[in-house]
């Protein structure tokens, strides 16, 4: 058993299928408004991230988009291996980027 709220990855090599039991256990909270967020956010949320079993299930979208956002995640690691202080500048100029289109458009 482990939390999915922590990045993880698994990969069956073994050649056979494996079966995987998902189960979404409601944490309880202390605050009812803090409970109806958590509620909220794992029945929208995290329905984007839905993976499919079988041929016809739907893909979240989050999945969807996870493909490109890995592509990217691994250029970033040959980068920093390749040159360490060059990914940390382009990192923060990225993450500046985006602050300042977020914080404009508000």
């Amino acid at each position: 058993m482990f939390d999915e709220t922590y990045l993880h990855y698994a990969e069956n090599q073994s050649g056979e299928n494996r079966l995987i039991l998902f189960c979404d256990i409601e944490r309880p909270m202390r605050y009812r408004w803090a409970q109806a967020v958590n509620h909220w956010l794992g029945r929208n949320l995290m329905s984007a991230a839905t993976a499919p079993n079988e041929e016809g299930d739907r893909t979240g979208g989050v999945n969807r988009l996870f493909k490109y956002i890995y592509a990217v995640r691994k250029v970033g690691k040959r980068l920093k291996a390749w040159n360490k202080t060059g990914y940390y500048i382009i990192k923060w100029l990225l993450f500046g980027g985006i602050a300042t289109l977020i914080f404009m458009a508000l």
